[in-house]
């Protein structure tokens, strides 16, 4: 049996989480997200493929909702633009053959590359929230996902209940997650895994189901002020964190603001002396992606295909060559 046999089993599922700002419709948005992962294994690893193609993948998308939002405050969407120019910066992208060259020099040469956005939020991140206006700043910046955050909208609870859906369906099918979560989209993945870990409504039915991998991609989740806004917060001891991941990646992008603190294991360390998760590993990359002409370290297109995430999910994969079930007993 081949590798791509072995590891391609159909109870494998893919289940993506978007972020923040207007997002192509989603099928658009499901088929770029999986053109760019399926570049890099091709690249990277072409002999599983195959695995790849026949995994279960779906998308948590909610970009109806974050639209509602946006097109409230007046702002507008070209969706033929925005899909046009995510297919230019793939298929660049998909010129890059060797993984050796995400790397700094070509980082260096992108156009308009600028370390000013996530120098000017390191600095000024921890003065306005010892002042008080955290919450402010990211409703200037994003008022989608300052919305988000608003206890008198609902908004929270609508993109909660779309993700959750989707993955409690994929747990109740008893298939083998992997959860990948772009920008803001993981501080609801978080939520979301604090809510089947720990509330009442979800606790007994999901509570002891595992997500195997959980890769967090440009996340703000190392940002103190956010921290003390996810669910749980305020708990103390193993009630603070999900208790469902196995397994945690994080990859930040230099000169990516979303995640200007781009170290989640220093955040979450106590997860793993508590032992509710095996490990929180930190990547640092350089994300090459150029989006209308200038560097975006943020797009979700760079991390998807980024050599880094490629490896992360083909180890997983390879992990059906391992049989979960023992077969000795003493």
């Amino acid at each position: 049996m081949s590798l791509s046999e072995l590891c391609g089993s159909s109870d494998r599922s893919l289940l993506l989480v978007h972020g923040r700002d207007f997002k192509p419709a989603e099928e658009f948005y499901m088929d770029l997200s999986l053109a760019a992962i399926r570049a890099g294994i091709e690249r990277d690893f072409p002999d599983c493929v195959d695995a790849f193609d026949v995994m279960n993948k779906e998308v948590a998308w909610y970009g109806d909702l974050t639209a509602e939002i946006l097109r409230a405050r007046g702002k507008s969407y070209d969706a033929s633009l925005d899909i046009g120019d995510r297919r230019i910066a793939l298929a660049a992208l998909r010129e890059i053959n060797v993984r050796k060259k995400f790397g700094i020099r070509q980082y260096d040469q992108l156009p308009g590359k600028s370390a000013v956005p996530e120098a000017i939020v390191n600095i000024m991140a921890p003065i306005l929230g010892a002042l008080g206006l955290c919450v402010p700043m990211i409703r200037c910046v994003s008022r989608d996902f300052a919305r988000y955050f608003d206890a008198k909208a609902d908004f929270a609870m609508r993109v909660r209940e779309r993700l959750r859906e989707r993955l409690c369906k994929l747990l109740d099918r008893g298939d083998r997650v992997v959860l990948m979560s772009h920008g803001t989209g993981s501080v609801v993945a978080y939520d979301v895994l604090w809510q089947l870990s720990h509330d009442p409504d979800y606790k007994k039915r999901y509570g002891d189901k595992k997500i195997e991998l959980w890769i967090t991609l440009g996340a703000p989740l190392g940002d103190a002020h956010i921290q003390k806004r996810l669910l749980g917060a305020k708990e103390k001891s193993v009630a603070r964190f999900p208790l469902n991941v196995i397994a945690w990646h994080n990859l930040s992008a230099e000169d990516d603001y979303t995640c200007h603190d781009n170290t989640l294991a220093d955040d979450f360390k106590k997860m793993m002396q508590q032992r509710v998760v095996s490990a929180v590993h930190d990547y640092r990359i350089f994300n090459l992606a150029v989006r209308y002409g200038r560097s975006n370290p943020h797009s979700s297109i760079g991390y998807f295909i980024h050599p880094r995430t490629t490896k992360i999910l083909v180890d997983w994969l390879q992990t059906s060559l391992v049989d979960t079930a023992p077969k000795y007993t003493l």
